[in-house]
């Protein structure tokens, strides 16, 4: 049976200093070792291209490939190669990751700022934009769902799909249904270099999404900051939950979201708040039952060390927590959880009452499952259509508004010491005055 009691701790007990401590995510450092290797990984691409691709294949995934592209027709040749039952989940995913995010895409604005002056929004997809997926021992599907599809909905019209090879026939089997025609066979740092720089048969993207291990995370670091032109989706770090649950929850149920939580990774943390030691008892109790069937056991008692249960005074001291703690899942296991949205400040994204598993928004509810961790939902957002597209700004003045603002743009000019810009306005009122005297003596 497993000693939870080291985990729990009672929350008004606690100094300021233990508080902080207890919130602290799992250390992902990356040493100097992994930064200097990824660094040369990087650097070997851009000299070498596809040569270096090559060796890389051979080092780090022991395959020798012909071409880096999976050919259309394997592509295609996939959807005899995956089940039916397989077939029928991805098209319901599909169909509830469209229906959201469909709803999410904008088409500009015009606004008349001032008698005359007009301002426009008008949007456009990213060009070329890369995907990776990661690859374990299975098929990361859900991923390459979650980021296909809003791509191909922004109208994004460069799309490539890259994961380590060989891609499994799954992966192949999403690609096909979203559309996409390119599909490379690379993983790791590599990967994601011939991405950001392109090689001779790679062609280059201008931003990267996508989750990876900690040679990924680090390579995407490196290129978003020396690559020109190449941006990240966002920080990445280890999968996390915190969740709230009252007297009433059923334990089972709580249990089971903690379990599934701590299954993704050795550094995957829960936060569990409650203001009921019974509770509490009962879902350690339910943890000792559920882990023992568990095919991930060994990741899961891994990932426990990272994770606490927090007894509270209140419902307020839960929420309170959790917005210090900024989680990428907030699993909402108490009554009325609708009604307490209001209290939340920081969350990737929420889940509301004990039929909402977290293990559902994953895969099939159609929000998008690519969040901010290790406390960046304190600035960042879920991954959207909007991460595919870039907002242009435009401006249109009439002379007569021109005119009217012109002594302002001088003197706001001139407290900035812009004399160009003072002059860029001066030079066109003048102008306009010349014509105007000219029609006054024709």
């Amino acid at each position: 049976m497993l000693n939870l009691n080291k985990n729990i701790f009672y929350w008004n007990r606690l100094t300021k200093e233990e508080k902080n401590n207890i919130l602290l995510r799992p250390r992902f450092n990356i040493n100097n070792s992994i930064k200097s290797s990824v660094s040369k990984i990087i650097d070997k691409v851009k000299q070498y291209g596809d040569v270096a691709l090559h060796t890389y294949n051979l080092k780090f995934d022991k395959i020798k490939l012909d071409s880096f592209y999976v050919t259309q027709e394997k592509i295609d040749l996939s959807a005899n190669l995956v089940s039916e039952t397989f077939k029928k989940s991805v098209s319901i995913a599909k169909k509830n990751i469209i229906s959201f995010h469909t709803k999410q895409i904008a088409y500009g604005l015009e606004v008349e700022t001032y008698p005359g002056v007009r301002c426009q929004q008008i949007i456009r997809p990213i060009h070329a934009v890369g995907l990776y997926i990661p690859k374990g021992k299975y098929p990361l599907v859900s991923t390459a769902l979650m980021l296909s599809i809003p791509a191909k909905l922004a109208g994004c019209t460069n799309i490539c799909l890259c994961s380590p090879p060989p891609v499994s026939n799954e992966i192949l089997y999403i690609a096909k249904v979203s559309g996409i025609k390119q599909v490379i066979q690379l993983g790791g740092a590599q990967g994601i270099a011939a991405l950001a720089l392109g090689t001779q048969s790679i062609q280059r993207v201008d931003k990267i999404f996508g989750p990876g291990n900690i040679f990924v995370t680090e390579a995407k670091l490196q290129i978003s900051q020396s690559v020109p032109r190449v941006s990240i989706d966002m920080p990445a770090g280890p999968s996390e939950m915190l969740i709230i649950a009252d007297k009433d929850s059923n334990p089972n149920f709580v249990a089971a979201d903690f379990l599934a939580q701590l299954e993704h990774d050795n550094n995957s943390q829960v936060i569990l708040l409650s203001t009921s030691i019974g509770l509490l008892k009962n879902v350690i109790a339910a943890i000792n039952r559920q882990i023992l069937f568990l095919t991930k056991k060994d990741i899961i008692l891994c990932s426990l060390k990272n994770s606490r249960i927090i007894i509270t005074q209140s419902l307020l001291d839960c929420f309170n927590i959790s917005n210090l703690y900024s989680p990428e899942h907030l699993t909402l296991h108490i009554k009325n959880s609708v009604n307490f949205l209001s209290y939340i400040k920081n969350a990737g994204s929420v889940f509301l009452g004990k039929w909402t598993p977290g293990s559902a928004g994953d895969y099939i509810t159609g929000a998008n499952h690519v969040l901010p961790t290790y406390g960046y939902s304190n600035t960042y957002s879920s991954l959207q259509i909007s991460d595919f597209q870039k907002i242009i700004t435009v401006q249109k003045m009439t002379k007569q508004s021109l005119i009217n603002l012109s002594d302002s743009i001088i003197e706001l000019s001139q407290i900035e010491g812009m004399d160009a810009h003072g002059k860029s306005i001066i030079i066109r009122t003048n102008a306009l005055k010349d014509m105007s005297i000219a029609r006054e003596t024709i």
